[in-house]
């Protein structure tokens, strides 16, 4: 396909955004940028959070590993139904009750300043960690079939991609991010469905010969039994059911968007509403991977060995125009999608948790909307900063769903430890060594991963490092806690 026609369709798409962003941002103030004055719907609220939550790793990185796992990711998603069902429960009538804007003010009253500005420190290292990584994938994909044919070098077109997001969600915050993602989510699903109709349409396969077919593929398969394995059924599910309480119902990316309906019971039906959704969508993008993979073999089409470029290289060289429009739209809104938020979610934290900006009666409201914006442009900058780190190290070789996952197994670990000691114990922990116990955990996981097949009789870990990490981190502080009570 001809860049410039992708860049014109990325533009247009842009265009659109940026009105919708203009629309809602009117007269933005405070409230409105960190919690949308408390008046989302909680349909709207539901929608948008599919962008949000599939991004591009789910859009390109899910469909190519099907060649290396099958349908193994599907376990997975099984466990985020658990996960949603405990953040519905039990944190989210937790945070209304205490009336919070940044959650990590629940650590605060729990167990002081010193907590509460180290889960705000894990999540703010977490979510630029992974929101570089989910960016870097999809500029690497603009680069590849765009900006590289236009002799556009990668330092140039990340810096136009943030200056792109920065200027639809400086102003209006979660008040115009409601309803830019409820955007982005339609397009990135009418994007799977299109595609997956101009796939089906060119293995002249109907619905009944599909099925047929998709049965009998190696590449369908779900379940593995075998609990040495990484891919383990039980190992993924409870992974998944805790990584999804830690990625979104202990980040602030996610919550804060919940946090703007009216109260806690409109959104409880909007995590209700999600959970049930993305069981399906997930399940589509899977169905998408294996389609791709039928027609490259189908045509002796010579795939990529870097299987996050499978999806792209299909799309944008095999498949037709039309394809490559629709992929086009899809990545492009996967990408604002995941970005936008992030940006804002990690400026309300470090105001909230590092700045107390709404502490601060020396500062009038002109005063911290101007040191809001630094923020949120600072934060710009060390996206970038990461991106181009990543690109330089990461290569392409390792999808970068599973980078994700396993950047999330490390520093998320002691956030859920942080979470779980505060909500099931009275143990009271504080002080300068909390922190240390919070690095030592997931250094001491990095260790027990690299000798556990030695160790364990050839026993790998997978995601469910993240709950050993959270139980290393629960067992350090409460031996904290004992020796402050000794003391």
């Amino acid at each position: 396909m001809n860049p410039w026609l992708i860049l014109a369709v990325a533009v247009a798409y842009f265009g659109a955004v940026c009105a919708v962003a203009w629309w809602t941002g009117r007269g933005a103030d405070a409230s409105g940028y960190f919690l949308g004055n408390r008046q989302s719907r909680w349909w709207v609220v539901a929608f948008g959070l599919i962008g949000d939550s599939l991004s591009g790793v789910t859009y390109i990185s899910v469909p190519g590993k099907v060649a290396t796992h099958a349908f193994g990711y599907f376990q997975m998603v099984l466990g985020y139904v658990l996960g949603y069902v405990v953040i519905a429960e039990v944190l989210m009538p937790l945070y209304y009750r205490l009336g919070l804007t940044s959650i990590y003010g629940y650590l605060g009253q729990r167990f002081g300043a010193t907590a509460q500005r180290t889960g705000a420190a894990i999540f703010l290292v977490s979510r630029v960690l992974g929101a570089s990584a989910r960016l870097f994938l999809a500029a690497e994909v603009f680069q590849r079939f765009v900006f590289g044919p236009l002799g556009i070098p990668f330092g140039v077109a990340v810096p136009c991609i943030l200056a792109l997001i920065l200027a639809y969600t400086i102003r209006g915050g979660i008040r115009t991010l409601v309803w830019t993602d409820t955007l982005q989510s339609g397009f990135l699903l009418l994007g799977l469905l299109l595609t997956v109709v101009v796939i089906c349409h060119e293995l002249g396969l109907g619905p009944g010969a599909l099925l047929a077919r998709a049965w009998d593929s190696d590449l369908t398969r779900v379940f593995d039994w075998d609990w040495r394995s990484p891919g383990y059924f039980w190992k993924q599910f409870l992974a998944g059911a805790a990584i999804t309480v830690v990625m979104t119902g202990l980040d602030q990316n996610n919550m804060q968007k919940s946090l703007s309906c009216p109260d806690a019971g409109q959104a409880r039906k909007n995590l209700y509403a999600f959970a049930l959704v993305q069981v399906p969508v997930n399940l589509c993008f899977l169905w998408m991977g294996w389609l791709l993979h039928a027609h490259a073999r189908d045509r002796g089409i010579v795939l990529p060995t870097a299987t996050d470029q499978v999806f792209p290289t299909l799309a944008l060289h095999h498949l037709g125009t039309m394809a490559a429009v629709v992929f086009v739209v899809g990545l492009t809104a996967a990408t604002f999608n995941s970005a936008d938020s992030v940006l804002t979610t990690l400026t309300t934290s470090f105001c909230f948790d590092f700045l107390r900006l709404e502490q601060r009666g020396d500062l009038d409201e002109a005063a911290k909307g101007r040191v809001r914006r630094r923020v949120h442009v600072g934060f710009a900058v060390v996206l970038l900063w990461v991106i181009l780190v990543l690109r330089a190290y990461q290569g392409g070789t390792v999808p970068v769903i599973d980078l994700v996952m396993g950047m999330a197994s490390y520093t998320y670990g002691p956030l859920l430890g942080l979470f779980v000691l505060g909500l099931g114990t009275r143990a009271r922990v504080g002080g300068p060594w909390l922190p240390v116990v919070c690095v030592a955990a997931p250094m001491a996981c990095g260790w027990m991963s690299a000798n556990s097949a030695r160790w364990l009789g050839g026993y790998r870990f997978g995601t469910e490092l993240l709950l050993v990490n959270a139980v290393l981190t629960v067992m350090g502080l409460m031996a904290l806690a004992r020796t402050r009570d000794e003391a």
